[in-house]
């Protein structure tokens, strides 16, 4: 047990902190059962630089496949080739609207403290991916949307753009092992209007090149109905949203509308978020409910940290990793 472990384990002993100490040795205790790990990723965690702590879980086999958001999955690869020219705002509560007006003008889109720049980011990665797109078409090929990504990092085509240690993106320790990613909603996201624009365009003839959300599903079923043969399944929430709400269906939708008799229920689960159940925010809904509509059950282990996941998901992935 490392420095940072070992602080944790000192000093987290009452309210949020405890929950983060519980749900980080419940991880640890999960994956000796012979557990495999699915990680959600909500909000703007690729922005935040998850990847600095998620792309070590990923190399040493502490997750075992991810959902994200479009924007989780693009935003990765965004900072990775254009990390010099982004632009941080500390003082972000109180910018005005006009300052606001000035950040486009510059082709900065702002992402709480961070401005995205769309010429070395948005439009580098864009011409590089619409290629293959359009050669997809071309050849009556279908891929997912995080298969085109995986194709070009596989392929170098990026490596002369990398700006910082590529040891510290997620996705690309995800397309080393061809971890297992599953991407709901992606048509919300920047490339996923890029994509739609050609649609509309006529640049590519078919919508079809890139595979659905429908599709999506039915591969995590197939994801999860193998791995649960094997050892429970545990489900890591960061953030809220469909990358949250999107997965954990598929064991009622097995259980329920496909009749298939022993279905494993999740088998750990961790949520963090600063959301709550006031109005009916799912994103805040307390694990507890989840068992009346068959995700869970009595026995699985529920852990909710009520936090910024920036700070929360760092150290609970450095206490797994024993740092």
């Amino acid at each position: 047990m490392g420095p940072i472990s070992k602080f944790i384990k000192h000093h987290y002993r009452h309210f949020n902190s405890a929950a983060l100490l519980d749900a980080a040795k419940g991880y640890v205790s999960f994956l000796g059962r012979g557990g495999s790990m699915l990680v959600t990723l909500g909000g703007a965690m690729s922005t935040a630089e998850i990847g600095l702590s998620l792309a070590e879980m990923i190399r040493k086999r502490k997750v075992h496949a991810i959902c994200c958001t479009g924007a989780n999955l693009e935003e990765d690869l965004f900072h990775l080739v254009a990390k010099d020219h982004y632009v941080r705002i500390p003082n972000y509560r109180h910018i005005s609207p006009e300052q606001e007006e000035s950040l486009l003008k510059k082709k900065l889109n702002r992402v709480t403290d961070t401005c995205i720049p769309e010429y070395e980011a948005m439009r580098k990665v864009e011409s590089i991916i619409a290629q293959k797109w359009v050669a997809a078409d071309d050849a009556g090929k279908r891929y997912f949307p995080h298969e085109f990504l995986y194709q070009a990092l596989d392929s170098g085509v990026f490596e002369k753009y990398f700006q910082k240690d590529s040891a510290d993106s997620w996705l690309v320790a995800a397309s080393e092992l061809n971890l297992p990613l599953f991407v709901p909603g992606w048509e919300d996201s920047t490339l996923g209007n890029m994509y739609a624009a050609r649609c509309i365009s006529g640049e590519l003839r078919n919508v079809g090149p890139v595979r659905s959300g429908i599709e999506y599903m039915v591969e995590m079923a197939k994801w999860y109905e193998q791995g649960s043969e094997n050892g429970p399944l545990g489900f890591f929430q960061v953030g809220g949203g469909i990358s949250g709400d999107f997965p954990i269906c598929v064991v009622p939708m097995l259980d329920q509308d496909l009749q298939k008799k022993g279905i494993r229920k999740w088998g750990y689960y961790c949520q963090i978020s600063d959301s709550t159940t006031s109005y009916g925010s799912y994103s805040g809904a307390v694990p507890s409910e989840k068992i009346s509509w068959g995700k869970l059950s009595t026995d699985t282990p529920s852990f909710v940290i009520e936090s910024d996941a920036t700070i929360v998901a760092p150290l609970i992935f450095a206490f797994v990793l024993g740092q």
